[in-house]
C-alpha cells in the first residue's frame, strides 16, 4: 500500500531520505515557514535515534551518555511532519513517485530530497574487517564499550591506533585517550589537519597533541591490520613500521551516500555525490539534495554551515521561492583534545600574490596567521592554533578592508587590538545558521511592534545565532552590547554603584592584593560606604578566601540579617535552627537531643526535603542556649542561613539497599564534611545516589553523584527554584579520589567566576563555552588552575571551624544575641503564636492577635514536657 495524502487533500508529499542534521534543518524550516500546511513531510532515517548533532560526537565519546538530540524536536509532534526511524529507503521509482523502505513501506512523493549524508570509508587492506569507524552514535558507543572491555581483559589501558589526522581522527584519538586508552594517530599528510592548516599551524597542533601523550605517525598510512587468534594485535604501516594495537579506528574522511542516486541515474559529481544546481536541485525534476551527499561545483563538504544553507534553500524553493546556494562556507572552529583550532577563507593562501602575516611560538603550540591581499588591506582568510580568540571578530570581516594593520588583530602579536570595525549589515556572524550582523542588530533594537532582545539568551533564541557550534557567541554578545550602548543603555557588569568591578573581577582583585577588610577594599577598589548589595558579596569573598570567623574583623556589618544571626529569620521575627545532619544519617541519641530541645523551647519541628530537621520559632536571645545544647551533643551549624553548602542528600546506598552498587551514604557524609561552610555566590545542594534508580534526586542538584559499577558519575548544574534545571553529565566512572578532585575544581571555579546570587545552572549557561568550557577546566585543566583550585579547598578544610561552636566560646560574640542592648535579659514581647491543630505552634496572624487567641512567647509561657529516653 502506498502512503499518500495528495489524492485526499491536495497536500503535496515531501519525502526526505536521511535522518541527520541536514534533514532536521529542512524539516524545521518547513515547519516554521509552511503556515498553510501545504506540505506533508516524511523524514526517513535508518538510525533508531532522533536526528542528533554529529559535531558533538566527541562529547558522547568523552562521557558515554551525552544527549545529542537536535532541537527543536517539537515539530515531530505536528501532524504534517513525520519522523520514521530505524528504516532505510532501499528503492525509488521515479515514474510511480514512490520510495520503498526496508520494512516494505511505500511512500508517495511529489518532492524527493536526498539527505543521505556520508559514510566512513575503510580502505581495501588486509584485516579491514576487524577495523572500526567513527561516524555515528552507535559507532561511538561501541568504541567506548570495546575500549573498556579491552582494558579489563588485558589488565592495562587499551592500545588504540586511529587512522586519520583530520578533524574526525583527532576527535576520536582525543576522546579515546580521555577514556584511558593509549592512543596513536597515523596520518598520510606531513602534518595534522593538512586539508585545513598550513605546515606551521599543523606542526604547532602536532606539538600540543603529542604533548598530551598521543603518538603521531605522519607521512604514512596503514598497510594492514594485523590479526592473531581473531583479535587485532597491531598495524603495519606503509613505511614498514609496526605499531602494537588492540583496536584500530579509521577516520580518514567521508564518502557520500549516493548509491540510490546512482541507481536512479542522477548526475553525480566528479568525486561522487549528487550534483546540484544553485537551487540545490538534482538532474531530475522534483528531486533535491542537501548536506554531505550534495556535490556543488564538483565538491562535497562535511560542514554544518553549508548543509544548513542548502536546507534553507530547498525549503524556500518547495514553498515557491527563488533562493540560491552560491558558495560553500568552509570556516571551521573547534576544540581538539582541549586545543583551540580555527581556519576560514583562503587559509592556505592560494590567492595570487596573497600576503601572509604570521605570529608563531612553536614551544607553546601557538600559531596565528592572517592572509591578506598584497596591499595588506583586505582580509582573505586566517588560521589559529592554540589561541583562536580573534576568530569570532575576524570571520565576519572576510573580504573587507581592515581599519588597522593586520598584526593588531592577532592576540599573539602583543599589539593593542583596534577598537572594532563596524560590520556591514550583510556580514555573516553565525555561519551555521546564516545570521547576518544586521539581523542581530534589528533583533536587539526591536520595532514598534516587538520589544528588543536585550539579553544574550533571548537574542540567541530569536535569531538562532550561536545555537549550533557556539563559536560566534562572543561576537553576538559584542554586537548586542554595542547596540545597547548606541541606544543609551550601558551594558554594565559593575557589582553596584560602589564597585565598577564585576563580582569575578572583585574576587580576583581581593585575592591578588591580599585585602582583608571592607575598608581596605572600598578604598583600593571602590568608593563610598557600600550598600546591601556589595557588602554581603565582599563578606562572602573574604570568608571564602580567609576562612576566618565570618562576623569578626568588622565583617559582621557586611552580612545580611540571616548571616548576622547565623539563623534564618521567619515571618514573625523568630528564627529557625537547622543542625547539620550529614547525608541524613543520625543516631537515636542525637534524635533524642533534638526532640528535647524542641520540646523545652517550644519549637515547631519539620523534616526538610534535604534530610534535615528544622526547628522553628526560636527568639534571637534563645539561639545561644539552643545551640549550646546542640553543640554539646555533637551537632554543628547546618548553615541554612548562608550562601554556602546546605546539604548533601543521599539514598541508603549499598550498605542496606539490594540495588545499591556503591556506598552513597559514606560518600555523601564525606562530601558534606569537606565542603561545609564554604561561602559561594549562591546556596549549594549536593545529592548522592547509590545506583541509577536515583532515589536521592542527584540530577536536581548543583552537584549530583550517581553510582555506577565502575565508580561514580558526576553531574553539575542542577537547580530547583524559580528556573529549574536538570544537571548535566560532566564525567563518568570516577574513583573516589578523582571525584573529589573534580568537585574541588568545579566548586572553586564557580565560586571565583560566578556573578552575585547566580545559581550554578545559570552560571554554566552564561559562561563562555558553557558546559564544554567547564569540563575542559575541571577535567582537562585547560586553564592550568587545577592545583590552585584544589589547594583552595584544602585550605578551607584545614581552617574550618563551626560558627556556632566559635560563637559560644567567646562572650563578646554572644553579645550579638540580645533582643535589647539596654535590657539584655528581656525577651522580645512582640512574638506570639497559636496552636496549629496538629500538635505544634505556629506564628499568630494579626486577626488572631486581635481576637486574643495568641500566646505571647516570653520564655516560660510555653508548657514544657520531658522526653523520656
Amino acid at each position: 500500500m502506498i502512503e499518500s495524502t495528495q489524492e485526499h487533500s491536495g497536500v503535496r508529499d515531501v519525502v526526505i531520505i536521511g535522518g541527520g542534521p541536514a534533514a532536521h534543518r529542512l524539516a524545521d524550516s518547513l515547519h516554521a515557514r509552511d503556515s498553510g500546511r501545504a506540505l506533508r513531510v516524511t523524514v526517513v532515517g535508518e538510525e533508531l535515534h532522533h536526528p542528533y548533532d554529529r559535531v558533538a560526537l566527541s562529547t558522547r565519546l568523552a562521557d558515554g551518555a551525552a544527549d545529542l538530540t537536535l532541537q527543536p524536536s517539537s515539530m515531530w509532534d505536528d501532524d504534517h511532519i513525520r519522523l520514521v526511524t530505524g528504516e532505510r529507503v532501499v528503492a525509488i521509482d521515479r515514474e510511480a513517485q514512490t520510495a520503498t523502505t526496508s520494512s516494505g513501506r511505500a511512500l508517495h512523493w511529489d518532492e524527493l530530497v536526498f539527505a543521505t549524508g556520508s559514510s566512513a570509508p575503510v580502505p581495501e587492506l588486509p584485516g579491514r574487517d576487524h577495523a572500526r569507524v567513527y561516524r555515528t552514535i552507535d559507532d561511538v558507543d561501541a568504541l567506548v564499550a570495546e575500549t573498556r572491555e579491552l582494558a579489563d581483559r588485558h589488565g592495562r589501558p587499551a592500545q588504540v591506533v586511529v587512522a586519520g589526522g583530520g578533524l574526525l581522527g583527532l576527535e576520536a584519538a582525543g576522546g579515546l585517550a580521555k577514556l584511558g586508552a593509549h592512543a596513536a594517530v597515523v596520518h598520510s599528510g606531513g602534518w595534522l589537519m593538512s586539508a585545513q592548516l598550513d605546515e606551521g599551524a599543523g606542526r604547532a597542533l602536532g606539538r600540543i597533541i603529542s604533548g598530551q601523550g598521543i603518538g603521531l605517525h605522519l607521512g604514512t598510512r596503514p598497510a594492514a591490520v594485523l590479526i592473531e587468534a581473531d583479535a587485532v594485535v597491531g598495524v603495519e604501516l606503509t613505511n614498514g613500521r609496526r605499531i602494537d594495537a588492540d583496536l584500530v579506528v579509521f577516520a580518514i574522511g567521508i564518502s557520500p551516500r549516493d548509491e540510490l542516486a546512482r541507481d536512479l541515474g542522477l548526475e553525480l559529481g566528479p568525486r561522487g555525490g549528487i550534483a546540484i544546481s544553485t537551487a540545490c536541485a538534482a538532474s531530475a525534476a522534483r528531486i533535491w539534495a542537501i548536506g554531505e551527499v550534495a556535490s556543488f561545483e564538483g565538491r562535497c563538504t562535511g560542514l554544518v554551515a553549508p548543509a544548513n544553507a542548502m536546507a534553507e534553500v530547498v525549503a524556500d524553493r518547495l514553498l515557491g521561492g527563488a533562493a540560491e546556494f552560491t558558495s560553500v562556507d568552509d570556516a571551521t572552529k573547534l576544540k581538539l583534545s582541549g586545543v583551540d583550532v580555527a581556519s576560514f577563507g583562503d587559509a592556505l593562501a592560494r590567492t595570487e600574490q596573497a600576503l601572509e602575516i604570521v605570529y608563531a611560538d612553536p614551544a607553546r603550540g601557538l600559531y596565528q596567521k592572517l592572509v591578506m591581499t598584497d596591499d595588506a588591506k583586505t582580509l582573505l582568510g586566517g588560521i589559529f592554533v592554540g589561541d583562536a580568540s580573534p576568530y569570532a571578530s575576524l570571520r565576519p570581516m572576510l573580504g573587507m578592508q581592515l581599519s588597522s594593520e593586520p598584526a593588531a588583530y592577532l592576540s599573539a602579536s602583543g599589539m593593542e587590538a583596534p577598537a572594532g570595525d563596524e560590520l556591514p549589515a550583510s556580514a555573516l556572524v553565525c555561519a551555521c545558521n546564516n545570521v547576518a550582523a544586521g539581523t542581530i542588530r534589528d533583533a536587539v533594537n526591536g520595532d514598534e511592534h516587538t520589544e528588543g532582545c536585550t539579553e544574550l539568551g533571548a537574542l540567541k533564541s530569536c535569531t538562532r545565532a550561536g545555537t549550533q557550534c557556539g563559536s560566534c557567541v562572543p561576537l553576538v554578545k559584542k554586537l548586542m552590547e554595542t547596540e545597547l550602548t548606541k541606544a543609551g543603555i550601558t551594558p554594565s557588569r559593575a557589582l553596584c554603584e560602589h564597585f565598577e568591578l564585576s563580582r569575578q573581577e572583585l574576587f580576583e582583585s581581593i585575592r591578588v592584593l591580599e585585602l582583608t577588610s571592607f575598608d581596605e577594599i572600598v578604598a583600593r577598589l571602590g568608593n563610598g560606604r557600600g550598600c546591601d548589595v556589595c557588602k554581603p558579596v565582599v563578606g562572602s569573598i573574604l570568608a571564602t578566601q580567609h576562612g576566618s570567623y565570618i562576623l569578626d574583623g568588622g565583617r559582621g556589618g557586611l552580612q545580611d540579617t540571616n548571616d548576622r544571626a547565623m539563623a534564618n529569620m521567619q515571618k514573625d521575627g523568630t528564627y529557625s535552627v537547622v543542625p547539620r545532619i550529614p547525608a541524613g544519617e543520625i543516631t537515636p541519641d542525637k534524635l533524642l537531643v533534638i526532640a528535647q530541645v524542641a520540646t523545652d523551647f517550644g519549637l515547631y519541628t519539620k523534616i526538610t526535603g534535604g534530610q534535615r530537621i528544622d526547628l522553628f520559632g526560636a527568639r534571637l536571645d534563645q539561639l545561644p542556649d539552643i545551640w549550646k545544647r546542640l553543640v554539646d551533643a555533637g551537632f554543628e551549624s547546618g548553615q541554612a542561613y548562608g550562601k554556602a553548602l546546605r546539604n548533601v542528600k543521599s539514598c541508603v546506598g549499598s550498605t542496606w539497599c539490594r540495588f545499591g552498587v556503591q556506598d552513597s551514604v559514606a560518600m555523601a557524609v564525606q562530601l558534606e564534611l569537606r565542603y561545609r561552610g564554604l561561602r559561594s555566590p549562591h546556596k549549594l545542594k549536593f545529592g548522592v545516589s547509590g545506583c541509577a534508580r536515583e532515589c536521592a534526586e542527584a540530577r536536581g542538584k548543583d552537584v549530583g553523584v550517581i553510582a555506577t559499577d565502575q565508580g561514580w558519575n558526576m553531574y553539575v548544574g542542577g537547580n530547583g527554584g524559580f528556573q529549574p534545571a536538570h544537571a548535566q553529565l560532566l564525567a563518568s566512572d570516577l574513583d573516589d579520589e578523582t571525584l573529589l578532585k573534580f568537585i574541588d575544581r568545579y566548586i572553586m571555579y564557580y565560586v571565583r567566576t560566578a556573578d552575585r546570587l547566580q545559581r550554578t545552572a545559570r552560571w554554566i549557561e552564561d559562561i563562555e563555552g558553557g558546559l564544554d568550557h567547564v569540563r575542559d577546566v575541571v577535567v582537562n585543566d585547560s586553564l592550568g588552575l587545577a592545583a590552585e583550585l584544589e589547594a583552595a579547598v584544602d585550605a578551607h578544610v584545614g581552617s574550618y571551624e563551626d560558627e556556632w561552636a566559635a560563637t559560644l566560646a567567646d562572650p563578646e560574640r554572644l553579645r550579638r544575641f540580645r533582643s535589647f542592648v539596654n535590657a539584655p535579659d528581656l525577651p522580645d514581647p512582640s512574638i506570639a503564636q497559636v496552636p496549629d491543630g496538629r500538635g505544634q505552634m505556629r506564628p499568630a496572624t494579626p486577626e488572631e492577635r486581635e481576637r486574643g487567641e495568641a500566646v505571647l512567647i516570653s520564655g516560660a509561657s510555653i508548657p514544657v514536657r520531658k522526653v523520656d529516653a
